[in-house]
C-alpha cells in the first residue's frame, strides 16, 4: 500500500485546496420590477423576461 514518505506542508495543502472555494451567485435587477434575480431567467416576482411577459404570476 502506498504511504507518503514526507509530510505535505500546510502551504502545499492550501494551494491545492484554493480552487475548491465557493463563489457568490451573480444577481441582477429585473428591468420590469427591479427585484433581484438571476440572469437569463424569468423573474420569479413578475414573470417577465427581456421586457415581455412569459409566465403569468398569481399575486
Amino acid at each position: 500500500m502506498a504511504v507518503p514518505k514526507k509530510k505535505k506542508s500546510k502551504a502545499r495543502r492550501n494551494t491545492r485546496r484554493s480552487h475548491g472555494k465557493l463563489t457568490a451567485p451573480n444577481v441582477i435587477d429585473c428591468s420590469q420590477c427591479t427585484e433581484p434575480m438571476l440572469p437569463h431567467r424569468v423573474c420569479p416576482k413578475c414573470g417577465y423576461y427581456k421586457g415581455r411577459e412569459v409566465v403569468q404570476v398569481s399575486s
